[in-house]
């Protein structure tokens, strides 16, 4: 894998501002998965190794967590987290214990220090699938074991880092490779930014104006490496121009339900088609990290296209997720 360069840190969030701090030495444990810049480069580049391991030796763990349970707490639906996930735990000898987040209302019937304190003493790992972001956030600072952000409204760091693993099977090595992102500015779109910096790969995004990244998120990405190149701009076809990857997701996430007529309306400029796609490399890939509303986000025509490699990059969440746990348990 050649797909890592700077080697920096981990983050904290105060006051709406991500600071990057220095990490400890990659030997210790990690403390947790919240968002992509709680790992470094070297951290990611041994995920990526792993990866890579477990997707040609799937059995090669099967006791690496004999059992230990893992708490998954899902407030949002969940298709390939949740089974990828589930299937990982149990591939690695562990015991999933799936908990729907209206069993225990985080917030209201629990408090997140209790729940962290307390599924701490049961579990050995906990992977929360919720809105805030500082929810993730707290529960790993009242949690004594490693917790695993499975999404949020700002980050989806599990979808990315196997995003990463699939784009260096495509294209080796994948260190200097542009990414065009197109649509939404969302978590996919922000934790692919922090995942591009760490892989020393080139991204530009492109979303509708009102509908783009947070802006600490790119000053926490050039911070993270001066050297790649990011840009940010509301013409999809400059953004593609040049690209080796296509990038998008769905216009309407969940909890967004009500606005999807409306953003229908503002997206359809940024539709991946056999138009845009023109505008890429000859050898462009097309990635979806699903659910994909096709004719919306990504024509009929291109999703058939590219289906083997999107299908392929919804596979590698589950090599990537027992990679993770195994790093975040310190688990070799």
């Amino acid at each position: 894998m050649h797909c890592a360069k700077p080697d920096k840190r981990s983050m904290s969030e105060e006051g709406g501002e991500i600071k990057i701090m220095k990490g400890s030495s990659t030997k210790s444990k990690l403390k947790g998965l919240t968002g992509i810049a709680d790992i470094s480069s070297k951290d990611l580049r041994e995920i990526l190794s792993l990866t890579k391991d477990l997707k040609e030796n799937p059995l090669k763990r099967s006791s690496a967590i004999q059992n230990q349970s893992v708490a998954l707490i899902f407030a949002k639906p969940s298709l390939r987290t949740r089974i990828s996930f589930e299937v990982g735990i149990r591939q690695l000898g562990g015991h999933p214990i799936t908990i729907k987040m209206d069993e225990i209302n985080v917030g209201i019937r629990e408090n997140v220090e209790d729940i962290g304190s307390v599924l701490s003493k049961y579990v050995s790992s906990i992977v929360i699938r919720t809105f805030e972001q500082k929810q993730v956030e707290d529960l790993q600072k009242y949690s004594s074991v490693p917790v695993i952000n499975g999404l949020s409204d700002e980050e989806h760091p599990c979808q990315v880092i196997s995003d990463i693993f699939t784009i260096s099977e495509i294209f080796k090595p994948c260190d200097g490779l542009k990414i065009a992102y197109v649509g939404d500015g969302n978590n996919v779109a922000q934790s692919l930014l922090l995942a591009c910096a760490l892989s020393n790969i080139n991204i530009s995004i492109s979303s509708p104006k009102n509908h783009q990244i947070q802006k600490k998120y790119t000053d926490l990405a050039k911070r993270m490496n001066p050297e790649i190149n990011i840009e940010l701009n509301e013409d999809p076809k400059i953004s593609v121009k040049n690209a080796d990857v296509l990038y998008t997701d769905v216009w309407t996430s969940m909890g967004q339900e009500k606005e999807a007529n409306k953003r229908r309306k503002i997206f359809m400029p940024y539709q991946i088609n056999d138009e845009l796609l023109s505008h890429g490399k000859k050898n462009a890939v097309v990635l979806h990290c699903l659910p994909a509303h096709k004719g919306e986000e990504i024509s009929h025509n291109v999703f058939d296209r590219f289906s083997e490699v999107i299908y392929t990059q919804a596979e590698n969440r589950l090599h990537a997720q027992k990679a993770i746990l195994l790093k975040l348990m310190g688990i070799n």
